[in-house]
């Protein structure tokens, strides 16, 4: 099973209690990359970055952690994209940008898109995020919605986040449109009430509802007693909470670290609904820690891998 993973991958900097800054490095779909390469699924990420020492590292980190790096671009004198990441006390957080001339944005246009085009279609799974979808341009997202029809049109499957951020959008009418085509070509959902609700309003739900049949949703929600994974297959529609968690530090990739969870889950065999449980297992702690990436020790045992005896 090949897995890929699309988007970008940008310098963190997160503000610490005292107002000072710690470096990192970090992005959505590259966090869900890196949880699914922990738990043992063979994942490239898709990006393009630059020639610059921080683009040198990013990719060293993850080939570290197992992510493969044959479908990176490398484009000269481009450099990642930037953002600030504030967490108030109660865990939660806000994200501020400097991406405009970030490599990956060009990922899908230019001479050598055709190349990530052709690599891109062979895989068996890619999982894409409404915050990839911002950073191209109608042309690149006209070709990449081209590249995942023929992957799908041979079999392949296409799993989609609906991770909004409307600072990465000109307008909400375009990032409608954007998210009503990437929903109508996901074989797998992931959807968050929150992201619907500031997208489409109180239409929302229904909007990812219509797909139920003919794509397996996962649509997660806050409850009184704390996240809920509403899980939709075929016939089946079932609540699926999260366990305790002992305490939330940093909400920052509890989505995607999610996503993660549930693909892994799916990739070895369990039931729709079991992967949920496996996925709020492993976003409960992530959220325990300062940051996307948590300790490889602090990773939890899943029902389908236990724990790395060398992390």
């Amino acid at each position: 099973m090949r897995v890929a993973c699309i988007g970008e991958c940008m310098v963190e900097l997160s503000e610490r209690p005292d107002g000072s800054l710690a470096r990192g490095f970090g992005g959505d779909t590259l966090n869900t990359a890196l949880y699914l390469a922990r738990l043992g699924v063979a994942v490239d990420y898709v990006t393009a970055l630059g020639d610059d020492v921080w683009s040198d590292e990013m990719a060293a980190s993850w080939g570290q952690e197992g992510i493969g790096l044959g479908a990176v671009r490398r484009m000269p004198g481009r450099m990642p994209g930037l953002y600030i990441i504030r967490t108030d006390p109660a865990g939660e957080r806000s994200f501020h940008y400097w991406r405009d001339r970030a490599a990956a944005r060009d990922l899908f246009t230019g001479p050598d898109a055709a190349g990530t085009r052709a690599a891109l279609a062979t895989y068996d799974l890619v999982y894409v995020s409404g915050i990839s979808l911002s950073l191209y341009g109608a042309g690149g997202r006209a070709a990449l919605g081209e590249t995942l029809s023929a992957l799908r049109a041979r079999g392949g499957r296409v799993a989609f986040d609906t991770n909004y951020r409307p600072r990465g959008w000109p307008d909400r009418d375009e990032a409608r449109t954007t998210f009503r085509a990437a929903l109508a070509q996901a074989d797998l959902i992931f959807a968050s009430v929150e992201d619907l609700d500031w997208l489409f309003g109180e239409t929302g739900e229904d909007e990812v509802l219509r797909h139920r049949g003919r794509a397996e949703i996962v649509l997660k929600a806050s409850g009184r007693s704390g996240p809920v994974a509403r899980v939709l297959h075929g016939a089946s529609d079932t609540a699926v909470p999260a366990g305790p968690v002992e305490r939330v530090v940093d909400t920052t990739a509890a989505g995607d670290s999610f996503a993660a969870g549930y693909l892994a889950a799916r990739l070895a065999g369990l039931a729709p609904e079991a992967a949920a449980g496996e996925a709020h297992r492993l976003a409960g702690a992530v959220i325990g820690h300062r940051g996307a990436v948590i300790p490889r020790d602090a990773m939890p045992a899943m029902a389908f891998r236990p724990p790395d005896p060398a992390a």
